[in-house]
C-alpha cells in the first residue's frame, strides 16, 4: 500500500489488526495532530486503535492505561498543544521486567503494532522492545502469564516511529514535530522584546532550548534579526566576547536601538566551558556599558496551539505511520518516518538515533566541523548566512561596484520586506551597490529608483507589506524601450525580482526581447514571493506559510464561534486557480470538505456531500467545515454552496459563510517565510555574482525544491507552467488529497 491512493473502503486492509499509539518523552506541539490522524486513518482502513496513556508507563501499568479510541474521541484536538494521551519518561520501561509487563499488557488487547511519537530516547526504547519481543513472550509463556497460542499469533512487534521534538535534533529528517511551533514562540518573543529594548536602547540576551542542537537558536536569530548567536555545534573561537560586542556596536551604528543575542542552553566555548545567558549579559554590561537583561523562554517554547505546519505535516505523518504498520510483517524493521523536502521519508531507526547521538560526541571531541556536517547542508548554510549578516565584510557599498536593483511585482506577499532587507545587506557585504525600484515595473519604466543603504532597511525584517511598493502591471513590448533607457540611466547591472507570476512574466519578456532591447539583456533572477504558492521552480513561495497560518488562526476562531450551536461553515480562501491554501488550510484547520479548482466541483459530488452531511448532523454532529478555493468553480460560488447547504439542511443546522479576503496577505511574516527569504536571496546574489565574474548575462528563476534552493534557466519557465490557470503543471501538495480523505470523515 502506498500513500498515492486510499484503498477502496470495501478492501478494509486493517481488518483484524490492532494498533497501539503513544507519545513519550517531552511533549511537542503537533503530537495531537499526529494522534488524530493515526486514529482516523486506522478507523477508515478498518483497524482498531488503542491509546497507551502516559507513554511507556501506561504500557507497563496496563489496565485503564490502554484504551480503545473511536473516531469521535479525537475530535477537537487538532488545534491543541501538548498531547491528549499524556507523556511520561518511564523508568520502569527501562528495566526488562517492565518491558515484559508491557508486552503482556499489549497482548491482552491483541496489540502487536505500535506507533510511537517521541524523541531519540523514546525511539531507542522502542527498538530495544522490538528486538526483545520474541524472548519476552517466551518468558511470559514459561511463567504461565501468556498462552502459547497467543504468543504464536503475535510473533513479532511491528512499529513506526515519529519524531516529536521541538529541538529538531533527529538526523535524517528536515523537521520534527513541534519544532516549527517552538520557533514561532521564540520569534514572537524576540519581536516583542525588540520593541521594548528599542524604547530604552537596551540589550537583551535570550536563552532558548537546545542542549545539543542549536537549530532553534540559529533559526530564531536569523528570523529575529538578532546581533549574535551562540550554538552547541559551533562554539566560538577564543576572544568571541569582543567580536560579539563589535557586532552589537555595528548594529547600533546601522540605526538599531536594540541589541539581541540568542544563546542555546547547551552553548559552550571551545574548551568545554558552558556559556550561560548570565555570563553573556555580564559581558555586554562590562564592554558596552549599558543595561542588559536576560530572558529565559523555558517551557513556553513547548506550549500553545501548533502552527499550521505542525498541523498538516503531523497529520501526514500520522497517516503514513498507519500505512506503515498495517503493511508491516514479522521481517519488517520499523522505520522513523519524517520529511525530506516536503516528501515523506523513511529512515532506519537505529541509523537515525546513532547519527543523532554522534553529534554531542563530536562536540565533546572538538570536531565541530563534523558536528555541523551531520546537522546537514541547510543548517551549515544558515550558519554561514547569519555570520555574514552579523559580521559583514563591509556595511557601505564600495565605489564603482556593480549595481543590483531590487523590484517587486505581482500580488503582495508577507516576507517581501524581509527578502529585500536581506538582499540589501548581503549584497552590500558582497561588494555591490543595492538599488530599490519603487512601485514595480512602472517604477522601473519611470525611473523611480534610488540607492538603498544598510540603515535604510532597518526594521524591514519583521514588517509585513512591501516598503518598495508592488504592482501587478506587466510591461508591454513597447514599454521596454523606456525601461531600457531607465536601466542605462541608472547604470543597473542586474535585476533581482522578488514577486509573483506577473513579475515572472515581466522578467521573461525582458529576457525574450533582449536582442531588440540590449539593455534588457542584463542578468535577471526571479525569487518566488506569492501567497498563492503557484510559481514555477519552487515548492514553496515566500508568503505562503504566513497566509496559511492566518487562515488557520481564522478557522480556529470561526469554529469556536459555532461551538454553542449546530452549524456548518463555508470558508473561502485566496489562491486564484491554485488550491494550495485551500488544501493545506483544510488539513491544518480540520475541515471535512475542501473544494479545489484542480478537482472541480460537480453536482453529483455535492449531492453526495449533502446526503452525508444530513446523516452526520442527524447522528449528533455539531460542526461542519468546508473550505473552498476562490476560483474552484465560477458558478458554484461560496455563496451558492452556503445557500445550498442551508436549503438542504431542513433546519438541522445553521450555515455561515466567511470570505477571508486580504487578511491572508497581511501581517508579520512567519519564521519560515523569513528564513526562506534569506536563503533565496542569498542564492540569487550568488547567481548574479557568478554572472558578473564570468562576464555573462544569463537570467534565471529559483526556488525551493526538496529542501534545496535550485536555479533554472529563464528560457524554460513557461514550459513548467499551466499559463491559462497560472499554476505549475506539477504540484507536490496534491499528493495529500488521500490524507485529507482519510481524516475528513468516517464514511470515506
Amino acid at each position: 500500500m502506498t500513500s498515492d491512493e486510499l484503498p477502496r473502503p470495501d478492501a478494509r486492509p486493517g481488518a483484524g489488526k490492532r494498533i497501539g499509539i503513544l507519545t513519550s518523552g517531552g511533549d511537542a506541539q503537533g503530537m495531537n495532530a499526529a494522534v488524530r490522524a493515526a486514529v482516523r486513518t486506522a478507523v477508515t482502513l478498518g483497524a482498531q486503535v488503542y491509546a497507551v496513556y502516559e507513554g511507556y508507563q501506561g504500557m507497563v501499568d496496563g489496565g485503564t492505561g490502554i484504551r480503545e479510541l473511536a473516531w469521535e474521541d479525537v475530535g477537537s484536538i487538532l488545534h491543541k498543544g501538548g498531547t491528549m494521551i499524556g507523556t511520561f519518561r518511564s523508568k520502569d520501561f527501562r528495566e526488562r521486567d517492565g518491558r515484559r509487563k508491557a508486552a503482556r499488557n499489549l497482548l491482552e488487547h491483541g496489540i502487536d503494532r505500535l506507533i510511537v511519537i517521541g524523541g531519540d530516547g523514546s525511539l531507542s526504547g522502542l527498538d530495544q522492545f522490538r528486538a526483545e519481543w520474541p524472548d519476552l513472550l517466551a518468558e511470559l509463556v514459561a511463567s504461565g502469564d501468556l498462552e502459547q497460542a497467543v504468543a504464536d499469533a503475535h510473533p513479532a512487534l511491528m512499529f513506526a516511529g515519529l519524531v516529536g521534538s521541538i529541538d529538531n535534533d533527529l538526523v535524517g529528517t528536515d523537521m520534527t514535530i513541534g519544532a516549527d511551533t517552538a520557533l514561532h514562540r521564540i520569534v514572537e518573543a524576540i519581536d516583542a522584546l525588540a520593541s521594548t529594548a528599542a524604547s530604552h536602547q537596551r540589550s537583551f540576551v535570550v536563552e532558548v532550548m537546545g542542549r545539543h542542537c542549536g537549530y532553534l537558536a540559529l533559526m530564531s536569530a536569523i528570523a529575529g534579526g538578532c546581533d549574535y548567536v551562540l550554538l552547541p555545534e559551533n562554539p566560538p573561537e577564543d576572544g568571541w566576547e569582543q567580536r560579539m560586542c563589535t557586532a552589537l556596536r555595528r548594529g547600533r551604528e546601522g540605526g538599531r536601538r536594540d541589541s539581541l543575542v540568542v544563546v542555546a542552553e547547551g552553548a559552550q566555548d571551545r574548551h568545554g566551558n558552558p556559556i550561560t545567558s548570565a555570563y553573556v549579559r555580564q559581558v555586554l554590561e562590562d564592554h558596552l556599558h549599558e543595561d542588559a537583561r536576560v530572558t529565559i523562554l523555558g517551557h513556553v517554547q513547548r506550549g500553545g496551539a501548533p502552527s499550521a505546519y505542525d498541523r498538516w505535516a503531523s497529520t501526514w505523518l500520522g497517516y503514513e505511520a498507519v500505512l506503515e504498520v498495517l503493511d508491516a510483517d514479522a521481517d519488517t524493521a520499523g522505520p522513523v518516518i519524517g520529511f525530506r523536502g516536503n516528501r515523506v521519508t523513511r529512515v532506519p531507526l537505529v541509523e537515525a538515533v546513532a547519527k543523532t547521538r554522534q553529534v554531542p560526541e563530536l562536540i565533546a571531541a572538538g570536531d565541530y566541523e563534523g558536528a555541523m556536517a551531520i546537522r546537514g547542508g541547510s543548517f551549515t548554510e544558515a550558519s554561514r548566512i547569519l555570520s555574514e549578516l552579523v559580521e559583514p565584510s563591509r556595511v557601505d557599498a564600495p565605489e564603482s561596484s556593480k549595481r543590483i536593483a531590487i523590484i517587486h511585482a505581482g500580488g503582495l506577499a508577507p516576507g517581501m520586506n524581509a527578502a529585500a532587507r536581506d538582499a540589501v545587506r548581503l549584497g552590500i557585504s558582497r561588494g555591490h551597490t543595492m538599488l530599490g525600484v519603487r512601485d514595480g515595473f512602472p517604477g522601473l519604466r519611470d525611473g523611480h529608483i534610488a540607492e538603498l543603504s544598510w540603515s535604510d532597511v532597518e526594521g524591514w525584517l519583521v514588517d509585513g507589506g512591501a516598503d518598495l511598493g508592488v504592482r501587478r502591471t506587466i510591461p508591454t513590448v513597447e514599454e521596454l524601450y523606456r525601461i531600457s533607457r531607465s536601466i542605462e540611466d541608472h547604470r543597473i547591472d542586474a535585476l533581482l525580482m522578488i514577486g509573483g507570476w506577473n513579475g515572472y512574466q515581466a522578467a521573461e519578456l525582458m529576457h525574450r526581447e533582449k536582442d531588440r532591447f540590449p539593455a534588457c539583456g542584463l542578468p535577471i533572477v526571479c525569487v518566488p514571493a506569492s501567497i498563492d504558492n503557484n510559481l514555477p521552480g519552487s515548492e514553496l513561495a515566500i508568503g505562503a506559510d504566513t497566509a496559511l497560518n492566518v487562515i488557520v488562526e481564522a478557522v480556529d476562531r470561526i469554529k469556536m464561534s459555532g461551538s454553542a450551536a449546530k452549524r456548518a461553515f463555508v470558508v473561502e480562501t485566496m489562491g486564484r486557480y491554485c488550491g494550495y491554501l485551500a488544501q493545506m488550510g483544510a488539513l491544518a484547520g480540520g475541515a471535512e470538505r475542501v473544494y479545489l479548482h484542480e478537482e472541480g466541483i460537480s453536482l453529483s459530488a455535492l449531492q453526495e456531500d449533502l446526503e452525508w452531511l444530513r446523516n452526520s448532523f442527524a447522528s449528533g454532529r455539531k460542526l461542519f467545515l468546508a473550505i473552498r478555493n476562490e476560483n474552484a468553480n465560477p458558478l458554484y460560488t461560496t455563496d451558492f454552496l452556503a445557500r445550498l447547504l442551508e436549503q438542504e439542511g431542513h433546519g438541522l443546522y445553521d450555515v455561515r459563510q466567511n470570505i477571508l479576503g486580504h487578511i491572508q496577505q497581511g501581517g508579520c511574516p512567519t519564521p519560515f517565510d523569513r528564513l526562506l527569504a534569506v536563503r533565496l536571496v542569498s542564492r540569487a546574489l550568488d547567481l548574479i555574482g557568478a554572472e558578473f565574474a564570468g562576464g555573462t548575462s544569463e537570467s534565471s528563476y529559483l526556488g525551493l525544491v526538496k529542501s534545496k534552493v535550485t536555479a533554472f534557466p529563464m528560457s524554460q519557465m513557461l514550459t513548467e507552467m499551466d499559463v491559462r490557470y497560472r499554476r505549475p503543471k506539477d504540484q507536490w501538495w496534491l499528493a495529500l488529497r488521500p490524507v485529507m480523505k482519510a481524516v475528513a470523515d468516517a464514511a470515506v
